[in-house]
């Protein structure tokens, strides 16, 4: 399949048409089964790399909110359940479906972008324009019930970009820190 002919659509999450819907829900039951829809709250946005014949080849969520840290309010993304088809790995569909998010993000008013992956998977968020946070943990669910990055059995390495020119004036108080996302029950650590 040529890159040249697929498309990455973007939708509210509300919003994506039911065919590209049960075909990206169907695509996101190999990574993450028994996933449902985002919190609302967290204004999520699907994005999904489209081939001409209508297969969703790869599919992600970002996630927004404002969060609080070392003393300064943020608007924040990350990314959320990242995936491309297992049928269709190794040919560059997840790296540019990723890089076009850091962009989205990027435009979307966000000061900071950070999420989390699984160790093995740093390379490839660092090939799609994403900096690693050495000894930043993010600390996902509720002050209530925190569920933060760096909990035993995870093996997670935090990544992210400082967008606007605050937060890169600002970006060393992320780093080797423990920073409060609080998404919530619903989406504990996006």
């Amino acid at each position: 399949m040529s890159g040249e002919r697929m498309r990455i659509e973007t939708f509210a999450e509300g919003d994506v048409p039911a065919g590209l819907r049960a075909r990206a829900g169907a695509l996101r039951e190999q990574a993450w089964p028994g996933g449902g829809p985002h919190d609302p709250a967290l204004k999520p946005v699907a994005m999904l790399l489209v081939s001409p014949e209508g297969e969703v080849l790869a599919a992600l969520d970002i996630l927004s909110k404002e969060i609080a840290h070392a003393g300064r309010r943020y608007r924040a993304a990350g990314l959320s359940a990242v995936v491309t088809d297992a049928a269709h790995r190794g040919e560059g569909h997840g790296r540019r479906l990723v890089a076009a998010a850091r962009a989205t993000v990027g435009a979307s008013g966000a000061d900071v972008a950070l999420f989390t992956c699984d160790r093995p998977l740093r390379g490839f968020y660092e090939r799609a324009g994403w900096s690693v946070l050495e000894g930043t943990v993010l600390i996902g669910g509720t002050p209530a019930d925190p569920f933060p990055s760096d909990r035993p059995g995870f093996d997670k390495v935090t990544l992210g970009a400082f967008l606007t020119a605050r937060a890169q004036r600002d970006a060393a108080a992320f780093r080797h820190s423990r920073v409060g996302l609080y998404p919530g029950e619903t989406d504990r650590l996006w």
